[in-house]
């Protein structure tokens, strides 16, 4: 018999496996294959301290998930501190209740169907948490992979869910190959059983890896070019307009992309060309009058030497609305009957003048967006106004890259910074008719720490998703050019002023992810909802004996 104190201490170690096997992957390139068995430990944790009688398990629980969660995600504190503590226990909490609902429904339902409840409620989870109003699912586990592309190329089927679903069922797979060796089930079986056992998991962890480097070796890319300069100001977000003023932040911007344009200038024989400026670069656009920003007029001006070249740029905009009454809830008042409205926008302009603006759907809580606007911006206002306020379009829409050769209108999509994480919503852009994805983004807040680089990697499962090519354009880095089958071509290095040149290939083909969505999520959602009803039918039948 184990004595509490070896153990507690086993259950600890359990614990810290788990956390630590899981963290990796999200930090250091090319180990995505640890998921598919991080989450054995855990498992092995909880039967342990289940066999035994452990008390209090939750605390083992809680404590693995909030490790996971503040190993990777600890430079959200850089930005913000109470932000960032927030994110880590508030994401381990949810965490932590789907174990909880696991560990109860094991009472009710018996064999393997608890574990395959824990798999299906994880994953109907992940893909709510997409379009919740609080949503931060940067640990989505198909996320990973996003270091290892050449084994998820299977992605332009299933999504980021499907590599959810993967590491569910590699490690369930290999837990009850586990238990079945522990309990002595395994000798009891004869040998066809241990073969299909045995070689089912192997299957299982080979099969879609083996598939995926098939897929990565064999997909060509279409030639239908389209060319990029990513500009990289490498500007601190922190001291952006105490130590330069935007004119002279313009300067710097416009000087980079005079010394990138030279051979072009004056050439209106030149193919197309879209210039890329990072997220919020300025905050001078007024959306009501667009024309009256500085910014845009130097830009647009500027342009109007090198013909074919389109530019998109970042901008924090403002709508001015008069209004005797505040129109809505996130509205700031200016003066009186005089209201703003905040957005994060992505501008495209040309030398014609003309001018496409798109506003930010997916906005970060709290930073720059307040959630439950009846309620929070109430207590912000109580507060003085420490939130942000910004808000999205009601729907996507696609910017558009003009050739004045012949008048060819280029679709293309323009995610900023945080939108680049939501698999489903991305596609949006592509069903819009986008051809190739540009991702403006400033990643400074954080520091030198994971946070850039795992930011960088995500962009790389949209391209598989969509298999459309990316012009990543950041304002410290990182900026580069990742192709269709996600790899990432020319990066800038952090922290430095840097220009980023490249060719990507359009695409006008839809995947399957494209044009069916998340089908993997659905199907999930749907057995937890099956699973959950039979749970509440045993527990009334239960009462009832």
């Amino acid at each position: 018999m184990m004595k509490n104190s070896d153990r507690n201490i086993l259950l600890w170690g359990l614990t810290l496996c788990f956390a630590v096997l899981m963290s990796v992957p999200y930090i250091v390139p090319h180990t995505g294959f640890l998921a598919l068995f991080g989450i054995v430990p855990l498992l092995m944790m909880e039967r342990i301290a289940s066999l035994s009688g452990t008390r209090r398990v939750w605390i083992f629980h809680y404590a693995g998930f909030l490790l996971w969660n503040a190993i990777t995600t600890f430079w959200v504190c850089n930005a913000t501190v109470g932000g960032g503590i927030f994110a880590s226990v508030a994401n381990a909490f949810q965490m932590s209740v789907i174990f909880g609902l696991f560990r109860f429904s094991k009472k009710y339902l018996s064999g393997a169907l608890p574990y395959i409840f824990l798999a299906v409620t994880w994953i109907a989870w992940e893909r709510a948490y997409f379009d919740a109003e609080i949503s931060w699912p940067w640990l989505v586990l198909g996320n990973a992979f996003a270091g290892s592309i050449r084994t998820v190329q299977w992605y332009e089927f299933t999504g980021t869910l499907g590599g959810s679903l993967w590491i569910w069922a590699a490690n369930l797979s290999l837990f009850g190959i586990m238990t079945a060796l522990s309990d002595g089930r395994w000798n009891g079986w004869n040998i066809k059983a241990k073969c299909a056992a045995a070689g089912g998991y192997a299957i299982l962890l080979l099969f879609p890896a083996v598939t995926s480097a098939v897929m990565f070796g064999k997909y060509e890319e279409k030639p239908d070019p389209l060319e990029f300069i990513a500009l990289q100001p490498n500007i601190d977000p922190y001291n952006k307009f105490q130590a330069l003023s935007q004119q002279q932040q313009n300067a710097i911007l416009e000087e980079m992309a005079e010394k990138s344009l030279r051979d072009r200038k004056n050439d209106s024989t030149a193919a197309p060309l879209l210039l890329l400026a990072p997220e919020t670069f300025t905050n001078d656009v007024i959306v009501n009058d667009i024309t009256a920003s500085r910014t845009y007029r130097r830009f647009a001006s500027f342009l109007k030497d090198y013909p074919g070249v389109n530019m998109i740029f970042g901008a924090s905009s403002y709508e001015y609305i008069n209004s005797p009454e505040r129109p809505s809830h996130t509205a700031r008042q200016v003066r009186e009957g005089r209201w703003v409205e905040s957005h994060n926008s992505a501008l495209m302009t040309d030398g014609s003048g003309r001018h496409e603006i798109f506003h930010k759907n997916k906005l970060v809580v709290a930073v720059e967006k307040t959630p439950y606007p009846a309620v929070f911006c109430r207590i912000d206002d109580m507060l003085g106004g420490v939130m942000g306020r910004c808000i999205g379009q009601d729907s996507i829409s696609v910017l558009h890259c003009v050739d004045p050769r012949n008048g060819e209108s280029i679709p293309v999509g323009c995610a900023i910074c945080y939108e680049s994480v939501y698999g489903e919503y991305y596609t949006g852009y592509v069903r819009k008719g986008a051809k190739v994805m540009a991702i403006i983004t400033n990643d400074a807040w954080w520091g030198n720490t994971p946070g850039y680089r795992q930011h960088l990697r995500y962009a790389s499962l949209r391209a598989i998703e969509t298999r459309r090519s990316i012009a990543r354009c950041a304002n410290t880095g990182i900026s580069a050019m990742i192709d269709q089958r996600g790899v990432i071509h020319d990066p800038s290095k952090w922290w430095e002023k840097d220009v980023v040149k490249g060719t990507l290939n359009m695409n006008d083909e839809l995947t399957f992810f494209v044009r069916f969505g998340d089908v993997t999520g659905r199907v999930c959602t749907f057995v937890f909802w099956l699973l959950a009803a039979a749970l509440v039918v045993r527990l009334v039948v239960r009462k009832r004996q």
